[in-house]
């Protein structure tokens, strides 16, 4: 299933969490626009159960999340604790 969001939504998501439009490769907006997408194929998977490709992309899209975050509690713990709490992860 190919999902394709819109260039506004992601541009607004990586000015918002990046601090510029261009500003991508920023950790902060990276786990951001992940944490967009997962909850997205989230919602998908509640109606369409059975849809094992989709639940493959979204475990390996949690894993790169997991990941991108671990990198960032090592680099900056503080930063890291306020985008957990500005996202809603961890609850």
């Amino acid at each position: 299933m190919a999902v394709y969001y819109s260039k506004e939504k992601i541009a607004e998501i990586i000015t918002q969490y990046g601090g510029d439009a261009k500003n991508s490769g920023n950790t902060e907006a990276q786990v951001a626009l992940l944490t967009y997408r997962i909850e997205s194929l989230s919602a998908h998977l509640r109606i369409n159960k059975k849809d094992h490709s989709t639940r493959r992309a979204l475990l390996t899209m949690v894993g790169q999340r997991k990941s991108l975050l671990s990198y960032y509690a090592k680099k900056d713990i503080y930063k890291y604790r306020a985008l957990i709490e500005k996202l809603g992860l961890r609850k």
